[in-house]
């Protein structure tokens, strides 16, 4: 099984690559890997630059491979492509790079009942999924995500939409894995960061 984590995004808000924003002493990028120690065995973090890629390589150092997005487009639906076609393995769980507090149950969980369908993918009570939180047949995504590009459409719920055989998995399924579901928390602005910083502190999570 492999895991591909979108690193490219530049945050405004932190003003410098936002999975290099420290928390705990630790990059972001690194709290992502680091939870996928004993969860896969291939994990790709894919960044926008050149630039990014030595930046992100020696934060890393060695516990994944970084890769740079070819595809022209910076989205993270872009990002995703790039992870696709590199991936080794049939199966790949695709996570973003501000999301500290993953479950390696819940990402256990979503790539065994991915087997045998195009995606696992998490969904709230409202509708709303989680394609950033999920596992994927990487063949299928890839193409689902490169036909959604070539039709003009950049958003991740357009690779989802062209894919058929997906298994939604309610949020309230995976509440039995991580009460407070705090895999879903991401880091979107200093505010963001304090509360995660509190939370690690306090160890409330």
């Amino acid at each position: 099984m492999s895991a591909i984590v979108v690193a490219g995004g530049v945050s405004k808000r932190f003003g410098q690559d936002k999975g290099l924003v420290g928390l705990a002493k630790k990059p972001l990028v690194l709290h992502v890997v680091d939870k996928l120690t004993n969860v896969v065995d291939e994990v790709i973090v894919v960044v926008n630059s050149e630039t990014q890629m030595k930046r992100f390589s020696e934060t890393i150092n060695e516990r994944a491979r970084v890769t740079v997005d070819n595809v022209g487009v910076q989205t993270p639906l872009a990002g995703a492509l790039t992870g696709f076609k590199a991936v080794q393995n049939e199966y790949t769980l695709l996570l973003a790079c501000d999301t500290p507090f993953l479950s390696p149950e819940i990402l256990r969980f979503l790539l065994e009942v991915c087997v045998n369908k195009s995606a696992a993918i998490p969904r709230w009570s409202n509708g709303n999924i989680e394609p950033l939180h999920a596992s994927y047949h990487a063949q299928t995504a890839a193409k689902t995500a490169k036909t959604a590009l070539e039709n003009g459409k950049s958003d991740m719920r357009a690779m989802v939409e062209g894919m058929q055989n997906v298994r939604y998995i309610s949020t309230m399924v995976l509440q039995q894995l991580d009460p407070k579901l705090m895999t879903f928390f991401n880091i979107n602005s200093p505010d963001d960061l304090r509360q995660a910083e509190a939370m690690i502190k306090h160890h409330a999570y």
